[in-house]
């Protein structure tokens, strides 16, 4: 037999207790906001709107490594943990529950890495884990002046972040490349050739053409013309486009090469750069989703060994966690 309700009795904003009370549970709002799938930023204010829904009190005390519960927080979790419990074993008495997530993985990733390297893979990565779901951003600051939690970010390296691991990924050289209409029109046999083409710059790295001219015995040639560009993506394109000569990272445009979209008239002669890397948080609650994707990026350098578990990826030495 139903029972009726007595009175119509009103009740919190039943997002801000699921926040509330996995921040509670786990004494963390990060680690309460992977588990729920949305932001650090987003719990905050489930649980600034849950305290103003109660009329202001201080559920939690903030501290350097998370948070704790005050005595009305304390309270409040006695009560609402049971009741959510005891919601959950309703709907699986009652009903089908829900099929078990994605690990959602939160990673930031260099622009030119993610256009030219990372997208046109993205699918295989899907299918190689659909178990992850991958949310992607792009950036070029340093680690440490990230705004916002990330699982995994890729950078260049090898360097030391305090609170994170590094993993080599893919190693990184620079070398000259256009289109072949560009050639079929302006020979390009030898690097005195380069005088009548122009050079595409990137504007981050002023001294990129100059240093590969003087490693090339030529560092007094002066081209036809330059043009200089914001990012490397935009100067890959640009030589795509047949716009000039460009420094291309080669690792990036494996693909461009081999589909012959650009071609490296001098490809004996290439600068070293750094490689790229993964930095994985020591304390990520999903740090296993974070190798499994490391391993399966390691997998496309030609020259490297893959370790078959994730916890036998080797971090890049030396990289002491700190």
């Amino acid at each position: 037999m139903t029972r009726a309700p007595s009175k119509n009795l009103p009740l919190p904003p039943l997002n801000a207790v699921r926040a509330f009370e996995a921040a509670a549970r786990r004494s963390s709002f990060k680690e309460a906001a992977v588990e729920l799938g949305v932001t650090h930023g987003a719990i905050s204010r489930q649980v600034r709107l849950l305290e103003d829904w109660l009329g202001r009190p201080t559920l939690f005390r903030r501290l350097s490594h998370g948070v704790m519960l005050t005595a009305e927080g304390a309270a409040l979790f006695a009560e609402i943990g049971p009741a959510l419990e005891q919601i959950a074993a309703a709907a699986v008495r009652h009903g089908q529950p829900a099929k078990t997530s994605a690990t959602m993985l939160r990673v930031n990733a260099l622009a030119t890495f993610s256009l030219r390297w990372l997208m046109p893979k993205l699918t295989l990565l899907r299918e190689a884990h659909p178990e992850i779901d991958l949310r992607l951003t792009t950036g070029n600051e340093p680690i440490d002046a990230l705004a916002g939690d990330y699982d995994l970010v890729i950078r260049g390296g090898p360097d030391t972040f305090h609170g994170f691991e590094a993993y080599h990924l893919l190693p990184e050289r620079r070398l000259p490349v256009c289109s072949p209409e560009l050639t079929a029109t302006l020979p390009l046999d030898c690097v005195e050739d380069l005088e009548r083409h122009t050079l595409i710059d990137v504007g981050s790295m002023p001294r990129l053409w100059r240093d590969w001219l003087v490693m090339a015995d030529h560092g007094t040639l002066v081209p036809a013309s330059t043009l200089t560009l914001d990012h490397f993506y935009l100067a890959i394109q640009a030589a795509i486009n047949g716009m000039g000569v460009a420094m291309g990272p080669a690792t990036l445009i494996e693909d461009d090469l081999r589909l012959e979209r650009l071609i490296a008239p001098f490809p004996t002669l290439s600068l070293p750069a750094r490689s790229y890397f993964a930095y994985v948080p020591v304390t990520s609650p999903v740090r296993t989703a974070s190798l499994s994707v490391c391993r399966w990026i390691a997998a496309f350098d030609k020259g490297s060994s893959v370790a078959s578990s994730p916890d036998q990826l080797p971090p890049a030495s030396p990289q002491p966690r700190h």
